[in-house]
C-alpha cells in the first residue's frame, strides 16, 4: 500500500537494503518493511552450492574427450560480489537479471583453463586413467585463480567423476583393450600350458630322483642291516664267552668254597674229637660204679633207682626171688611221664 511492502528472507540469504543508494542493513535472513520506489535489495546465497559441470578438452595426441563433475563453492565476501555482479530481487525475490548464472559460468571456465594445459600434455589413454590428477589441478587453479578471489567465492571441493572419450575412439579402445585382453588370455593359456609340461616334467625328474634315493637309502640299510647282524654276532659270541668264562670261574670259586668248607668242617670235627676225647679220657678207666658214686648228689632219684636196679641185674644169679611193688614201678616211671 502506497509503495510499502514487506519482505522476509530465509537465514541462508545475505540480505543488503540499500535506500536512495546508500545501506540501510544487511544481514542473514532479515525480514523488515521498505519503501519500494527508493529501495533496492540485493540477495546473496550464503550457503554451500554444488554446481555441476562439463566440458571437452584435446589432450596431446588431438583426441577429444569429455570431463565431467562437480565443484561445492561458497560466497565468503558478499559485498564484493554484490559489486561484480547484480542480485538484486524483486518483492517476490526473484532476481532481475541473468547474473547469478554467470557466477557459475565464470567458475566453470576458470575450472576448465585450471585444467587445460595439464590435459593438453597427456594422450587420450593417460587421461582417461589420471581422474584423480586432473581434480587437483582443478583445486589448485581454482583456488589460485584471480578471478575467483575477486569475486569473493570460496572453493570447498572438486569432484571429477568421469573422463570419457567419444563414442568412436571408445569403440575403438575397447576393441582395441579387448584383442589386448585376448591376446594375454591366449599367452596366459599358452604360458599355462608350458607351465604345467614343464611341472609334469619336474614331477617325473622328481619322481625319478626319488625312486633314485630310495634305492641308493635301501642299499645303505642293507649293507648297515649286514653290519649291524656281523657286529651282533659277534658281540653274541663275545657275550657267550664272558659267560662262560664266568660260570668257569663261578665253578672254581665254588670248588674252591666246598674243599675250604670241607677243610674246616674236618678241621672243627677234629677239633671237636680232640676236645670229647681230652674231656673223656680221664672218665675211661673208672668204674661206673665210682662215676655213679660221683655224681650222687646230682642224680634224680629214678635214677638212682635204675642204677640200683643195674646193680641187682649184675647180680641176679645170686638173687632168689625180687619183688618189685607197682608204687615202686609207678614212683620211676612217673617223672619220666611228667
Amino acid at each position: 500500500m502506497f509503495g510499502f511492502k514487506y519482505i522476509r528472507f530465509d537465514n541462508m540469504d545475505f540480505v543488503i537494503h540499500y535506500r536512495n543508494g546508500k545501506i540501510k542493513r544487511e544481514g542473514r535472513g532479515l525480514s523488515f518493511f521498505y519503501f519500494e520506489p527508493r529501495s533496492s535489495i540485493i540477495s546473496i546465497p550464503a550457503g554451500s552450492s554444488d554446481l555441476p559441470f562439463i566440458f571437452t578438452e584435446t589432450t596431446k595426441d588431438f583426441q577429444t574427450i569429455t570431463i565431467q563433475g562437480q565443484l561445492t563453492y561458497k560466497v565468503s565476501d558478499p559485498h564484493q560480489l554484490a559489486q561484480l555482479l547484480d542480485f538484486t530481487v524483486d518483492a517476490k525475490k526473484i532476481y532481475r537479471t541473468d547474473d547469478f548464472e554467470k557466477l557459475t559460468q565464470r567458475l566453470i571456465n576458470e575450472a576448465q583453463t585450471a585444467t587445460s594445459s595439464f590435459v593438453h600434455s597427456l594422450s587420450l589413454r593417460d587421461s582417461l586413467r589420471r581422474l584423480k590428477e586432473i581434480e587437483t589441478h582443478i583445486i589448485t587453479g581454482l583456488s589460485e585463480s584471480k578471478a575467483v578471489q575477486m569475486l569473493g567465492v570460496e572453493i570447498l571441493g572438486v569432484h571429477v567423476l568421469a573422463v570419457k572419450a567419444t563414442p568412436e575412439m571408445a569403440r575403438a579402445l575397447e576393441a582395441e583393450t579387448r584383442e589386448a585382453l585376448q591376446q594375454e588370455a591366449d599367452q596366459a593359456v599358452y604360458e599355462r600350458r608350458n607351465f604345467s609340461v614343464e611341472q609334469e616334467r619336474r614331477i617325473r625328474e622328481s619322481e625319478l630322483n626319488t625312486e633314485i634315493a630310495i634305492e641308493e637309502k635301501q642299499k645303505q640299510i642293507t649293507e648297515k642291516q649286514m653290519e649291524t647282524r656281523v657286529v651282533t654276532q659277534e658281540n653274541d659270541r663275545k657275550i657267550r664267552e664272558m659267560k662262560m668264562a664266568a660260570q668257569i670261574a663261578i665253578e672254581k670259586q665254588r670248588r674252591d668254597l666246598i674243599q675250604l668248607e670241607s677243610a674246616n668242617q674236618k678241621e672243627a670235627s677234629d677239633t671237636k674229637e680232640y676236645a670229647l676225647r681230652a674231656m673223656l679220657n680221664p672218665y675211661r678207666e673208672l668204674d661206673w660204679r665210682t662215676l655213679m658214686a660221683i655224681h650222687s648228689g646230682q642224680m634224680e632219684p629214678g635214677s638212682q633207682i635204675a642204677m640200683a636196679f643195674r646193680e641187682l641185674a649184675e647180680n641176679a644169679s645170686k638173687i632168689g626171688n625180687f619183688n618189685i611193688s607197682p608204687d615202686l614201678l609207678e614212683s620211676i616211671i612217673k617223672p619220666r611221664r611228667s
